[in-house]
């Protein structure tokens, strides 16, 4: 598993910048969960052989009145996600009450805490660390983080004693991969038990199992299946116990390791901003996809109704996604998702040949012309594969860099009802041909200016 690595401090003591940093982009957001988005942000990073996974937080230590009491608590429930805690403070603001506040409860954490004093710019960085020596970590680094001066030589130190991740857990798991999604209390563990035909998995996570992704092999008639469960694995006893808790790190992990996602929401609370992201994550991560909408049983028909027309409004964009209605609670639908679930996994690892491709996209373009582009039309004159999981095409031809989105859309609806692409994204990529007479074209040109010139000196010698 990745190392997830905690940036805790009191606001403003550049955690976001060193974020950037470390994640190598201006705007480094993997999820983008209401509620979450004040505080948290998940971001990947790599640095050499290593990966991990970074959490941006809001600030601790100042205030925690208001707004800044919620700021605060998923601080610390980004402490709890973490393996790694870089604790960050301001080396020109120099050493805080708050500071101290925060450093007390950080050493009741058991997990390493690393001190990484910012902003030592323009300063004797001797100088700059000392007043911090009080707090008594053994790990300090000084950085800039603006100008990513230290953040190197802080990560090579940070990682040097963790092994390489490992893909082995995912990538060796039997047969299809599905990471069972959604928000809390949606029913994903009374499915998941459901799938399984046993009840060996609760909705409660033991501390320090917050981030695990749990592979479960399983068969049934005959095929073979890994369940990715994002609850964890517990005694039968506990199932009933208590509720569940949501990690934003595990349904990530999960997604990026299934084949498919399969994404569970809740009938009776309709559609919420939450679930749109989720699924939009899945889809940028270019997983296949199935929904369960569970809690099905004894609604009014007209609450069916209501969620039919939600469902109209806010999922037209996974239009292509199989839509079950179920009850994981008494089984009603739920054998039914295997069916959907290998039909978006045969999708998504579709093998199709370059000739039919290149057919497929010359009977699109007799059917329905592109555009004129300054005069000229747009020619895809063939295409071949680009990989599966999710399905890429490569288009190569004239101007295709001035494709309108609607030609795309065209060019992916024919896609998908020709090879049957139920269930999984599709990924087209546009690739322009350099014209082999524009540097002759060039050439010309410039021989042309050239003898315009000798004619004009010709003229003016009289």
């Amino acid at each position: 598993m990745k190392p997830v690595i905690a940036l805790i401090g009191r606001p403003n003591v550049g955690k976001s910048t060193l974020f950037n940093q470390m994640t190598r982009t201006r705007d480094a957001l993997v999820a983008d969960f209401p509620g979450l988005t004040r505080d948290r942000k998940y971001g990947h990073g790599q640095l050499d052989e290593h990966a991990y996974i970074v959490i941006d937080t809001g600030g601790l230590g100042e205030g925690e009145v208001g707004v800044e009491t919620g700021m605060a608590e998923q601080s610390r429930a980004a402490i709890r996600e973490a393996d790694i805690l870089f604790f960050m403070v301001d080396a020109r603001a120099g050493l805080t009450p708050a500071d101290l506040a925060l450093a007390e409860e950080l050493r009741a954490v058991e997990k390493r805490v690393v001190l990484v004093v910012n902003k030592t710019d323009g300063m004797d960085i001797d100088a700059g660390m000392a007043e911090f020596y009080v707090l008594g970590f053994k790990d300090q680094f000084a950085i800039a983080a603006s100008h990513g001066r230290g953040v190197h030589h802080l990560l090579e130190n940070v990682l040097a004693g963790l092994p390489p991740e490992t893909v082995a857990d995912a990538e060796s798991a039997p047969g299809i991969r599905i990471a069972v999604v959604g928000r809390p209390n949606v029913g994903k563990s009374t499915l998941v038990n459901r799938l399984l035909g046993e009840d060996r998995v609760v909705v409660y996570d033991m501390p320090g199992t917050t981030r695990d992704s749990i592979y479960i092999p399983f068969e049934r008639r005959g095929k073979t299946y890994t369940l990715i469960d994002t609850a964890g694995v517990r005694r039968r006893g506990r199932v009933d116990e208590v509720v569940e808790k949501f990690s934003v790190v595990k349904t990530l992990q999960a997604i990026k390791d299934a084949h498919v996602v399969l994404m569970v929401l809740d009938a009776r609370e309709g559609i919420v901003d939450q679930d749109l992201h989720l699924l939009g994550y899945a889809l940028e991560a270019g997983r296949a996809l199935v929904l369960a909408i569970n809690k099905w049983d004894g609604m009014e028909e007209y609450d069916k109704q209501l969620v039919h027309l939600a469902m109209q409004r806010r999922l037209g964009f996974v239009d292509f996604v199989r839509t079950h209605f179920i009850s994981a609670r008494h089984g009603t639908g739920v054998g039914d998702l295997y069916a959907s679930i290998h039909r978006a996994y045969d999708a998504a690892a579709v093998r199709v040949s370059a000739s039919q491709i290149t057919q497929l996209v010359e009977d699109a373009m007799e059917a329905h012309q592109p555009p004129l582009v300054r005069g000229r039309r747009i020619k895809l004159r063939y295409g071949h594969m680009g990989g599966n999981f999710p399905p890429t095409f490569v288009f190569h031809g004239n101007q295709t860099e001035a494709i309108p989105a609607a030609y795309r859309r065209y060019l992916e609806n024919v896609f998908r009802k020709a090879l049957k692409l139920e269930g999984t994204p599709l990924r087209m990529e546009f690739k322009t041909g350099d014209n082999p007479y524009k540097d002759k074209g060039q050439q010309l040109s410039e021989r042309q200016i050239q003898k315009r010139k000798r004619l004009m000196r010709y003229v003016k010698r009289g």
